[in-house]
């Protein structure tokens, strides 16, 4: 199983809930690219999406076996709560799931509440070839991102990926457009100012 295969469902937030820095890292929802002022909630079926693409990636480091169960156990269970998990979670209520422990309440909460998940994210990160580790730094690119930029384009480098949205080739892979390619392009190119502007420091 390849790593493109685990993280194609693993889907978080739209870019408009993203933030500049580490926060930033999370792919773009299909369909949902909102208005950078929009603050989207964070449905049932995106935070079990998240826990089982957890399960599948412990999986494929051959982790605890019942780690990989608690992760598929809150899956299901949060898709069975008969209200949001949010609504729970902006009443500092826990998740009435069965199972469900302190540690993994507050990653849901956590992904909730930001918009990210570190250990998600930390876990990710373990298994990213050093190609698409290394457009982790651009803006917007999550781990989803990189490996689909990675594997498709052979784009590992804020400089490829410029060129790669210069030249329309981003909008015909799936789950881009023409809206998010334009944003893919902004960011690079700011990531390659502030490079060329830290080198220039160097030498002055």
């Amino acid at each position: 199983m390849s790593m493109i295969q685990l993280t194609q469902s693993i889907h978080i937030l739209p870019s408009g809930f993203m933030r500049s820095g580490k926060s930033a890292m999370q792919p773009t929802l299909p369909g949902l690219e909102t208005g950078e002022a929009s603050r989207p909630i964070v449905t049932n079926s995106q935070i079990a999406e998240v826990l089982s693409g957890i399960a599948g990636l412990l999986e494929f480091q051959n982790s605890n076996p019942y780690r990989i169960q608690a992760y598929r156990n809150a899956a299901r269970g949060v898709l069975e709560l008969e209200h949001p998990a949010a609504a729970y979670i902006e009443r500092k209520q826990l998740l009435p799931v069965s199972g469900l422990g302190k540690r993994l309440q507050n990653r849901i909460a956590e992904l909730v509440n930001t918009g990210t998940m570190t250990f998600y994210q930390d876990l990710s990160l373990q298994l990213l070839p050093p190609g698409a580790r290394a457009l982790m730094a651009v803006e917007y690119v999550g781990p989803h991102i990189a490996i689909h930029l990675y594997e498709e384009l052979g784009i590992d480098t804020p400089e490829k990926l410029w060129w790669a949205a210069h030249r329309q080739r981003i909008r015909a892979l799936p789950g881009f457009g023409a809206r998010s390619e334009a944003r893919l392009k902004a960011a690079a190119a700011q990531l390659m100012d502030r490079k060329d502007a830290k080198q220039l420091d160097g030498v002055a």
